[in-house]
């Protein structure tokens, strides 16, 4: 049974979109259009539509596209957004922070810092979502979410709300281990007492050294490639910086002057532009090196 988008205009008429372009919606400013966009503004709207899409059509869930590269071809799916009430945050208990999964990280380590809750600061420096922190396991300065969690809730493709405490959840480097077919909606967080100058202090150092190594206020998406914490004691901007001409671009995509993991578009680089260089750069490295690299970046086509 092949569901007629529509038709589903007529429910969801003001957020639901067909032929919705992406270019925007990406840190990269990067790709073409979807088959339709949903922008969920509350769960009883979102498990309604989930419910009537049962598994009819490709989902992708997409956050702050701070880390994800989109294909210029369109995406044969729906790509669904979560906004308004996934956005908030409150306090559970005296150190125990509850978010939705559209807060931004930088917004969660300021409502910790207002509350005088340490143990947040990284996320200062981390540009995505909730969502998408919990789902790859984000982290930098040494800590990632996997420090901080308490448990997620979230909904699977049925409609069916669940919690999954952290401590079943299996944990790696850059990555959760959890379903796809997973949306998170909420998740808590257990910090610890701090004077709110002292964490103040510490996220503007955490600020000043990412500022120091990483480009800003250009078209980029973050690490390109994780770190191969299995195949050598090197990182991986070493293994590129040993082993690619870092001057090496396609079209409008090049390997950042400032970090040579980051990848940024210089003006009006395509998809295929930036899949060149990180299929270059990978293919280039484990030539010189033995090293395969993993993307940390999302890629959607």
């Amino acid at each position: 049974m092949k569901i007629e988008l529509k038709e589903l205009m007529e429910q969801f008429s003001n957020n639901l979109k067909l032929d919705y372009d992406l270019k925007k919606k990406n840190w990269f400013n990067i790709g073409g259009k979807t088959k339709a966009f949903y922008k969920a503004n509350n769960l009883k709207e979102l498990i309604k539509f989930l419910k009537i899409i049962k598994n009819h059509e490709k989902i992708f869930l997409l956050g702050a596209g701070s880390n994800t590269l989109i294909s210029d071809v369109k995406y044969d799916g729906i790509v669904i957004k979560l906004t308004n009430n996934f956005n908030n945050i409150s306090m559970h208990s005296e150190e125990i922070v509850v978010a939705g999964s559209a807060v931004t990280d930088k917004s969660l380590s300021e409502f910790a810092m207002e509350n005088s809750i340490g143990g947040f600061e990284f996320l200062s420096c981390i540009p995505g979502t909730v969502g998408g922190g919990i789902k790859m396991n984000a982290g930098c300065f040494q800590r990632e979410f996997k420090d901080i969690l308490v448990s997620i809730q979230a909904l699977n493709k049925s409609g069916k709300i669940i919690t999954i405490p952290a401590k079943e959840i299996n944990f790696k480097y850059r990555d959760s281990g959890l379903s796809d077919d997973l949306i998170f909606l909420s998740a808590s967080f257990k910090g610890f007492k701090k004077d709110k100058n002292e964490i103040n202090k510490y996220m503007k150092l955490l600020k000043e050294k990412k500022e120091q190594t990483q480009p800003t206020k250009i078209k980029t998406s973050g690490s390109t490639f994780k770190n191969p914490i299995d195949q050598t004691e090197k990182k991986v901007w070493q293994l590129i910086k040993e082993s690619v001409p870092l001057e090496k671009s396609f079209g409008d995509a090049a390997i950042s002057e400032k970090h040579c993991n980051f990848f940024v578009n210089k003006g009006n680089a395509k998809f295929e532009d930036m899949k060149k260089l990180i299929e270059f750069v990978s293919k280039t490295v484990f030539e010189k090196t033995g090293v395969k690299l993993e993307t940390e970046i999302k890629i959607l086509e």
